[in-house]
């Protein structure tokens, strides 16, 4: 019997974790959401206050892990309209902030690379683009792919990542999720992949849980843990 490695399956989150989306991009959506959710949460006539909007979004994100899908199941908001609003960005190119080599690192990382956003279709392609790493990827999945049984399952959906683990014939001890988001990595790890939580844009990381393969400031660091990435099977 010899053992033979396995080249791994990166699945790569987009938003704060390739580019700093805190910068002016997050921002800038932000207001726009709130403008959005003030409209639909409003009366008709007067639009909602902003202690209703941040205690709706809140809620909705506790419960359902996104915004968004509390708004489509409780207000009959459609999803595609609610991303086109609140991601289309004239400027969204001058707001991109990344780290320069982004292309060459991916490239030397053993294994298919995937991105995984819950971004719309668009503005992934847009930012990927920019950055110059779009080759990097074997497929792009964004949030119109994300639909379990005809409902909108985004990460840190369970339902979704099993669905995206049989349709692309993945053994999820090959897979690596990188992220910024921890409930994801929750998630993921649950279904027995290895995670990886890039902090580089957030205010207050905080500890690594114990649940958490590994802990990174920058997807740059990535090299440093190529032990993650190695499987091996047996055989004949």
């Amino acid at each position: 019997m010899n053992i033979k490695p396995l080249a791994p399956v990166w699945l790569f989150d987009l938003d704060n974790t390739l580019h700093n989306a805190s910068h002016a991009i997050f921002p800038a959506m932000v207001e726009k959401m709130n403008a959005y959710m003030a409209r639909v949460l409003g009366d008709g006539e007067s639009p909602a206050s902003q202690e209703e909007i941040s205690a709706a979004r809140e809620r909705y994100w506790r419960r359902y892990g996104a915004t968004l899908l509390g708004l489509v199941r409780h207000h009959g908001v459609d999803a595609a309209h609610f991303l086109r609003e609140t991601h289309e960005l004239p400027d969204l190119e001058t707001m991109i902030r990344h780290e320069r080599g982004l292309g060459q690192l991916l490239r030397r990382l053993p294994g298919r690379k995937i991105l995984l956003t819950n971004a719309p279709r668009d503005y992934a392609r847009k930012v990927v683009g920019h950055m110059g790493i779009g080759r990097a990827f074997a497929d792009q999945i964004t949030i119109e792919s994300m639909y379990v049984h005809r409902q909108l399952r985004p990460k840190p959906s369970r339902l979704m990542l099993q669905r995206l683990l049989r349709r692309e014939r993945l053994d999820p001890r090959r897979c690596i999720l990188v992220e910024d988001t921890l409930d994801n990595l929750r998630t993921a790890h649950a279904l027995g992949m290895r995670t990886v939580w890039v902090t580089q844009y957030l205010t207050k990381p905080g500890k690594r849980p114990a649940w958490l393969d590994v802990k990174v400031k920058s997807v740059k660091h990535l090299s440093k843990h190529n032990n993650y990435g190695k499987y091996t099977a047996r055989t004949a």
